[in-house]
């Protein structure tokens, strides 16, 4: 996957269209969702993906590698300069899982930190953590909060009872 991710990323900069696959794994032909995550130095430089499954895996890496590099609103598209210095992560995802809780201290007695990832919803608004987010926010209060604001709300929005809450697990992998 992180060689078929590569090989997308420097077609893709060279202006190139997408790798053609001849011969792939079962695995990679299993519906799930995954985001690819692009960092330049180690500093975030595009990540995108899907909670829910779309198309084939292998399909996915290639669509998420493409949008990571261009479509990311938070960047501009990446240029063939930065290649050198991209590293790439995979992260494959399970379908999110809707918690039920009363209150905040609940929601934080049944949040698993490095194992969960957490998605939020606000109204119309959505916004993810990946489970390697704990990482740097390992403090379930700052990363709950953290996630409200990059959802656009105040930081303590993830208190309020319209505040809708789910779950899922991850595999990730990188290259070295």
């Amino acid at each position: 996957m992180l060689g078929l991710a590569r090989e997308t990323l420097l077609r893709s900069t060279a202006h190139l269209p997408r790798p053609e696959v001849q011969v792939i794994s079962e695995a990679l032909k299993a519906w799930r969702a995954c985001f690819v995550t692009l960092t330049y130095n180690g500093t975030l430089r595009g990540c995108v993906g899907q909670l829910i499954s779309e198309r084939p895996l292998f399909e996915a890496v290639i669509e998420n590698v493409l949008r990571a590099a261009s479509r990311d609103p938070r960047f501009p598209p990446l240029q063939p300069g930065e290649l050198e210095n991209i590293k790439i992560e995979i992260t494959i995802v399970t379908e999110p899982r809707e918690l039920s809780f009363a209150t905040p201290e609940e929601l934080l007695g049944l949040l698993e930190p490095h194992q969960h990832g957490v998605l939020l919803r606000l109204g119309p608004a959505i916004a993810t953590f990946l489970p390697q987010v704990w990482e740097q926010i390992p403090d379930k209060i700052q990363f709950l909060e953290r996630l409200s604001q990059k959802l656009g709300a105040s930081p303590g929005a993830w208190r309020g009872k319209e505040a809708c809450v789910s779950v899922f697990r991850a595999e990730w992998f990188e290259e070295n």
